[in-house]
């Protein structure tokens, strides 16, 4: 197990793959910690440098009283990079874990050379309804939105599998303060300025079964970015990584092919 003492905050991270290869880092979507991933890599090229964390609050990294701020979450993963003496990283990032990319591909082009905003938006959801659901969870407990929240990760032919069970555990074992506090960090994001700015690579994945950052949400966000290009995984939810992972890598072997990272 591998901690990065960031100055007051340790962060959970795995390397896997080639550690001189060209560095892949992948982001997770909030109430999932780093094995988000772990269908996927096998089917990804040798030679790359594979690089997950768990993000403040969540796994088995440290969770700091909330509530945080989405330039927290950022500096968090900035300052796991510098840790890790990593440059011009492909950073792919998953929900909240693509908002974080945006933040981050707008601080520090220096880290991030191209960008996969999966299942994400510049702006996700209203701060009205973030409120609801941090009462719901702080009175209830992440179990008493667990249903709700399964159905918009999953398609509905998902949900029927026993593979089910394993991501309800994943997501009523993340702290409630961790989960609340990445909740405050959605309510006040809206990227739609900075996003638009960037210039650089900028690859959208969406499910077209996604009940939480619809297709063409996904759409919309990246190609904010001049040039960006956008695919859809049809049959997935709001986590394509775990219904469809060789699809998923396929889709992006091509974009780091494209890159010239592979």
């Amino acid at each position: 197990m591998r901690m990065a003492d960031l100055g007051g905050l340790r962060l959970h991270y795995r390397e896997d793959g080639d550690p001189d290869g060209a560095p892949v880092v992948f982001a997770n979507s909030l109430g999932t910690d780093l094995r988000l991933w772990d269908d996927v890599l096998p089917h990804l090229p040798s030679g790359l440098r594979l690089i997950r964390y768990d993000k403040r609050g969540h796994g088995l990294s440290d969770c700091p009283r909330g509530p945080y701020g989405m330039g927290q979450l950022v500096s968090d993963v900035e300052g796991l990079l510098d840790h890790l003496g990593v440059r011009n990283a492909v950073f792919v990032g998953l929900s909240i874990g693509g908002m974080i990319a945006q933040g981050l591909a707008t601080k520090r082009l220096d880290l991030v050379r191209a960008a996969v905003l999966s299942n994400t938006a510049a702006k996700i959801g209203t701060r009205e309804m973030w409120q609801e659901r941090i009462e719901a969870v702080e009175t209830g407990g992440i179990a008493a939105l667990a249903d709700p929240i399964l159905e918009r990760w999953f398609s509905a032919r998902f949900r029927e599998t026993d593979a089910l069970h394993a991501w309800r555990n994943m997501l009523l074992r993340q702290p409630v303060e961790g989960y609340t506090g990445c909740c405050h960090a959605i309510a006040g994001t809206d990227f739609f300025t900075p996003t638009a700015a960037l210039r650089l690579p900028v690859l959208g994945i969406a499910g077209s079964e996604d009940g939480s950052t619809p297709p063409d949400l996904v759409r919309e966000t990246a190609e904010l970015v001049p040039g960006a290009e956008f695919r859809l995984i049809r049959g997935a939810g709001h986590l394509p990584c775990v219904e469809a992972p060789e699809e998923y890598a396929e889709i992006l072997t091509e974009f780091l092919k494209v890159q010239g990272h592979v």
